[in-house]
């Protein structure tokens, strides 16, 4: 595939839309590929029971991820969901990841492209940064300084263990057999004795924050981390497993979304003045003093056009390209493919957004404007769009999520001209859990006149 395509997933996209049905098999990898809806809400919602992550997934995983949320299934599964649901879906928690990611940006991320104006960066470097110490405050209650002004290098000796520990569990899956990566770890040699080492400084970190959290006299207990502690739980092994996982999703799909954002800002300069006019006029009115000129969290929910950019940039670049189950019976999708029992079953986002018959003929246009109905955003069907999963395992974060990729974008188009330094070269993918730009995303950061 390499010969005719950039990223995997793009030779993916192509096969899936040269099927009759927009569902393949592969068979020499045991893996049915689909990028129709039907199928998909059949997978994650009709016939949810028969597709679980799957023994193979958990194992690949189960190193860095243990027993958390995004790797288990059955009882586990509904107990952490169920816990999770209740503590994310508060107001006060939502309302404290806001303003941990409006301090972020007030006190760093702004001071720094200040200080880089006129220069070039890796704005998907600052990005990861950013998200990192966002999760690490909301998971931990711990500030591990990644995004200070001298950007240091490694970002934190955590941070530095976390990624690799993450690189080297996903490439994992990369291997021909799963039986290689497994007689490495157990003679402990090669990438499977880096791993070793890195998950080792994750959970030696994991175990301080919790040890923290028991002496008595702490008194912050906003963080993710302390509520999950006030539930009773008191094994410290599944409160590190839970909140390695909340780390992981929190970080890379937020930095990856955004990453691919302003790329697309660069090649669609219109988008990004429909932004700058919506955000002129929702905060008309309002001091310049005003919570230092920060746009609050009422105001952004009335900026339809804003949202509508951000679904539209998801569906063409989602940070998570493809998920697998695996059926636990035989089974037929909708479109009449046969499933037999253990067979991967993957549906696939990143194609789903550039098919045809899912999004009609401008399926590859970045086009805020098929979202929104007279003005106002309209949202689409969840198995059509399963950008942040659908049905019952439906991402708990999406809208903390997107609220922390708003902040980000208005607190930048707002004071800054970001011109890629090479619009015309197509985002390349790193093997990962989610989507990484090869090489990062040099930009050339301008300072705009007030």
């Amino acid at each position: 595939w390499s010969k005719d395509f950039n990223n995997l997933c793009d030779w993916y996209t192509h096969l899936l839309s040269k099927s009759p049905t927009g569902t393949i098999h592969i068979h020499i990898l045991g893996n049915i590929i689909t990028a129709d809806p039907k199928n998909v809400e059949h997978i994650l919602k009709t016939k949810f029971e028969n597709y679980p992550k799957g023994k193979p997934f958990s194992i690949l995983l189960g190193d860095l991820l243990g027993k958390g949320i995004f790797n288990v299934d059955g009882d586990s599964w509904k107990f952490q969901r169920k816990m999770a649901s209740l503590e994310l879906g508060s107001v006060s928690v939502r309302m404290h990841a806001f303003n941990i990611v409006k301090s972020e940006i007030q006190t760093r991320l702004i001071p720094l492209l200040n200080s880089v104006s006129g220069q070039v960066l890796d704005l998907q470097d600052v990005f990861r940064r950013f998200s990192f110490d966002n999760i690490c405050k909301f998971s931990f209650g711990f500030d591990p300084c990644c995004l200070e002004l001298s950007l240091p290098m490694p970002a934190s000796e955590f941070a530095e263990a976390f990624d690799l520990a993450s690189k080297l569990s996903a490439q994992r899956g990369l291997s021909s057999s799963s039986l290689i990566w497994k007689v490495k770890r157990v003679l402990n040699l090669g990438s499977e004795k880096e791993l070793k080492s890195a998950i080792k400084m994750v959970d030696q970190f994991a175990q301080r924050m919790i040890n923290q959290r028991r002496e008595p006299g702490f008194s912050d207990k906003s963080d993710l981390l302390s509520r999950f502690m006030a539930t009773m739980i008191d094994d410290d092994k599944y409160l590190r497993d839970i909140v390695v996982s909340f780390l992981l999703a929190g970080r890379d799909t937020v930095a990856s979304g955004l990453t691919s954002f302003f790329w697309l800002l660069s090649q669609n300069p219109k988008v990004e003045f429909a932004i700058r006019d919506e955000l002129e006029k929702v905060t008309a009115g309002f001091s310049p003093s005003d919570e230092q000129d920060f746009v609050m969290f009422d105001q952004m929910r009335e900026m339809h056009y804003l949202h509508a950019a951000l679904c539209e940039s998801l569906r063409l670049f989602p940070p998570v390209q493809f998920d697998s189950k695996f059926a636990q019976q035989d089974d037929v999708l909708p479109d009449f493919t046969f499933v037999r029992k253990g067979t991967r079953v993957t549906y696939h986002p990143y194609a789903m957004g550039r098919m045809e018959r899912v999004w009609g003929s401008d399926c590859l246009e970045f086009k805020p404007e098929r979202w929104l109905k007279n003005g106002r955003y309209v949202p689409e069907n969840p198995y059509k769009y399963p950008v942040f999963q659908a049905g019952l395992r439906v991402c708990l974060g999406k809208e903390m999520a997107l609220v922390e990729m708003k902040c980000v974008v208005l607190a930048i188009i707002k004071r800054f001209n970001i011109q890629v330094a090479d619009p015309n070269q197509a985002p390349k993918f790193a093997p990962g859990l989610t989507a990484t730009v090869r090489g990062g995303l040099p930009v050339l950061v301008q300072r705009r006149e007030a």
